[in-house]
């Protein structure tokens, strides 16, 4: 098994952060109220990819976003709130009504969850510009030169048939790069069926160095073994550290390419109150996280606040427990931040809130 300074870049040499996927309008109703109820509604922006994009260049990661949104006033409009954030969009392309018919962007409401009402989203984001554009005019091979690292999710694939050929391209591109490649496989039932997700993302994990969202894959030998309501698509719930072992050992012995493997663990003691923890196989061995106990404020997004927090503490070669435990905080405090993403730019805040006051290089 290879260490941390062999699969990523030495932290002497400039990580250079990649991903794909689809930004959306955002449409809130104020102060927790349903949709039925609302006059009005908060505008903001996010997007799973476009969400790790925007945490990662909070940290001080050189960090680039390619999408497709029309070019109109909102969609210059997404691009200048990444833009504000310090993410790169020079590949990001402003489709015409020529190259994309609808020439729309896609958006989502999100009706936020009280005490023991939870959250609920609704998505609006059939024909947008990335669903329709003829992605056979990008050079994938010139759009990832340059780049130590590209992230992508199970989410852009689901949306239509050219994002899902983009996705099993860029994998394609950047393996024959060289280039570490990570993929949360971010299943949304919503998109597509939990069957259509899991025959195209085992199809990814050949591609796939560091894996995340692992609820895709039909995996767990015996779900007899287990009482009813402790698995969802072959999966538990919220495992043991013994099973949640024994499940990695198995993505490992069919797809030996893979070098971390990291899932969260929610319990949802209401809609307002969380408690998160994660487990990781890294260089043959299961991790578990600490336990983190939090108020909730805006509850989307945490997941790609995990994410964005291993792939930082992965790119600056924490130990192992260090890189659990930073992404399990990174998503902690998404949690106290309002919109899809974790905006945080002090890293010492999520390292307090781990406790760790010594130094977590190698």
């Amino acid at each position: 098994m290879e260490n941390a300074s062999s699969l990523l870049c030495e932290s002497s040499t400039e990580n250079k952060f990649i991903t794909i996927g689809e930004i959306m309008l955002r449409l809130t109703p104020p102060n927790y109220e349903k949709i039925r109820m609302a006059t009005n509604f908060e505008v903001s922006y996010g997007g799973s990819e476009a969400n790790i994009a925007l945490a990662l260049a909070n940290l001080g990661i050189d960090s680039t976003f390619f999408t497709v949104v029309p070019n109109n006033s909102i969609g210059k409009s997404a691009v200048r709130m990444l833009r504000s954030n310090d993410v790169h969009c020079a590949p990001v392309i402003l489709s015409t009504p020529e190259q994309t018919p609808t020439h729309r962007m896609g958006s989502y409401y999100l009706e936020t969850g009280f005490g023991i009402r939870p959250s609920k989203v609704t998505y609006d984001r059939k024909h947008s510009a990335i669903t329709e554009f003829d992605f056979n005019m990008v050079n994938l091979d010139e759009l990832l030169e340059g780049y130590t690292w590209l992230h992508l999710s199970g989410i852009t694939p689901a949306l239509s048939n050219g994002c899902k050929e983009l996705i099993m391209n860029s994998l394609k591109a950047a393996k024959e790069k060289g280039i570490t490649v990570s993929f949360d496989g971010n299943f949304r039932s919503t998109l597509w069926t939990w069957e259509a997700a899991r025959d195209f993302c085992t199809q990814c994990l050949p591609y796939v160095d560091v894996l995340m969202g692992i609820e895709p894959y039909h995996i767990w030998k015996n779900e007899a073994d287990h009482s009813e309501g402790d698995i969802k698509d072959g999966i538990p719930l919220q495992p043991s550290y013994e099973q949640q072992d024994e499940i990695f050992r198995m993505f490992i012995e069919h797809y030996p390419n893979l070098k971390c493997i990291a899932r969260h663990v929610r319990y949802a003691h209401s809609g307002s109150e969380n408690s998160l923890k994660a487990f990781m196989w890294y260089e043959g061995h299961t991790f578990e996280s600490r336990l983190f106990t939090f108020n909730i404020l805006d509850r989307v997004g945490g997941g790609d606040a995990f994410a964005s927090g291993l792939i930082y503490a992965m790119m600056k070669q924490y130990k192992e427990m260090d890189i659990i435990n930073f992404a399990v905080a990174s998503s902690a405090i998404k949690h106290t931040i309002r919109g899809d993403a974790n905006i945080t730019d002090d890293v010492s805040a999520i390292r307090n809130l781990m406790n760790m006051n010594y130094d977590i290089k190698r």
